[in-house]
């Protein structure tokens, strides 16, 4: 028994049933080894070394002076500083709080559906995200529960390692509109992340869900999101890769339910030195199931950016539709670009395609918006923004939208 593990489990109060899961997680993790991620190395990074702490209480947060009056979040390192739900919601029945609250406040339903999707012996990042997540959030919408302002969670890091594990569950028949924000403020130290979130949308419930990670350069991380989609339901993500450091992200949807539909739309920014990796995936269990994919990045400077697109329709999966596109473009001859396509079928009865490349911006675009007045470095800022819009657009807060936007031209200095 690791005597860390079972202190914390004690000072944070946490049921038995959790800390043996912890446990457990711990022992399997020295047999585990690394998710294997396609022409991505990572195992110098360490991920799987973490030490087991919680953030300063007496630190200083910063302060949230404008806040919108829809559903709010932010943890700072694994300290909750602010919780906004509306009375209205509440009595509808959503949970929306800290991983250690939800324990209090539905235990059954945590211990239901924790680790439900992403099993802790998968491989040694789950086993540690298991063993040592530090903080998390939980969102429960209830069956027939349409919540029709975005709900929004912000995870900021501090000098403690970034472990988490969040957990949303929407209920039959339900609506949601998530947007998840990874931030890194000021930090000077490194610190290692590993992000676990599971989504599950049960039948017939509509998740969009928007994610803009943005950890600094002294963050090295793992980030995994995995989506369950029942029968008649769908998960929709959105997702920017705006990172400053070493970032592995894993995206998955399982569309377990027949008619489940999943969506995924990814951009990233490579430049610097720094390696990001976008592993994407959409498993078709279900019959008439739709699952489409598309990537879209720019390298610059010696960046390294690679889209993984994984799309497996299984034996029984009848009618099913696979769809992938993946591209990179190059504004560096010094960085290196990967769009790579993979597509596995055990069904003859389905539609399945996929398109990727690697290349510079398009000389005809170009000289279309110059031949209209543009000068050229506006007229690429235009092709370029017009190339990462498709996340862009999907932001449901405005002022977020407006936040992403500087964001890639901070990253792309234009």
């Amino acid at each position: 028994m690791n005597e860390e593990l079972l202190t914390f489990s004690q000072i944070n109060a946490e049921p038995e049933w959790l800390s043996n899961r912890r446990q457990q997680a711990f022992a399997a993790l020295s047999e585990l080894t690394l998710p294997h991620i396609e022409r991505v190395r990572f195992d110098r990074w360490k991920l799987d070394e973490f030490e087991l702490e919680s953030s300063d209480e007496n630190a200083a947060v910063p302060s949230f002076m404008d806040l919108s009056n829809h559903p709010l979040l932010v943890q700072v390192g694994s300290n909750t500083v602010l919780e906004q739900l509306s009375p209205e919601l509440v009595e509808k029945g959503v949970i929306f709080t800290d991983f250690t609250s939800a324990l209090t406040e539905i235990p059954e339903f945590v211990e239901q559906y924790f680790g439900s999707l992403v099993k802790f012996d998968e491989n040694s990042l789950t086993a540690a995200n298991t063993a040592k997540f530090n903080s998390g959030m939980v969102l429960y919408v209830p069956d027939h529960v349409e919540i029709d302002l975005p709900v929004e969670a912000i995870f900021q890091t501090d000098e403690v390692a970034f472990i988490k594990h969040i957990l949303i569950v929407v209920g039959k028949n339900s609506k949601l509109n998530y947007l998840e924000r990874l931030q890194t403020v000021t930090s000077d130290r490194s610190v290692k992340a590993n992000i676990v979130t599971e989504v599950i949308a049960q039948n017939g419930a509509q998740v969009k869900f928007s994610a803009i990670d943005e950890l600094g350069k002294n963050v090295t991380g793992f980030i995994t999101r995995r989506g369950l989609i029942g029968d008649n339901a769908s998960i929709d993500w959105s997702i920017g890769v705006m990172n400053d450091g070493n970032i592995v992200a894993d995206f998955d949807s399982e569309l377990r339910g027949q008619a489940s539909h999943s969506n995924i739309k990814a951009v990233g920014i490579s430049t610097g030195n720094q390696v990001q990796a976008v592993n994407t995936r959409v498993t078709n269990y279900g019959k008439n199931s739709v699952g489409h994919i598309l990537q879209n990045g720019v390298i610059l400077e010696r960046g390294t950016l690679t889209f993984n697109g994984i799309g497996h329709i299984i034996n029984g999966a009848s009618g099913a539709d696979a769809q992938q596109e993946s591209r990179v473009l190059m504004l560096s001859d010094k960085g290196r670009g990967d769009a790579n396509p993979i597509l596995l079928i055990d069904e003859n009865d389905v539609t399945a395609g996929h398109a990727a490349s690697v290349g510079q911006v398009d000389e005809e675009d170009l000289f279309y918006l110059q031949s209209r007045g543009l000068d050229e470095e506006t007229a690429k800022k235009l092709v370029i923004r017009g190339f990462l819009g498709s996340v862009v657009t999907e932001i449901p807060v405005k002022s977020v939208r407006e936040e992403f936007i500087a964001t890639i031209e901070r990253k792309l200095d234009l």
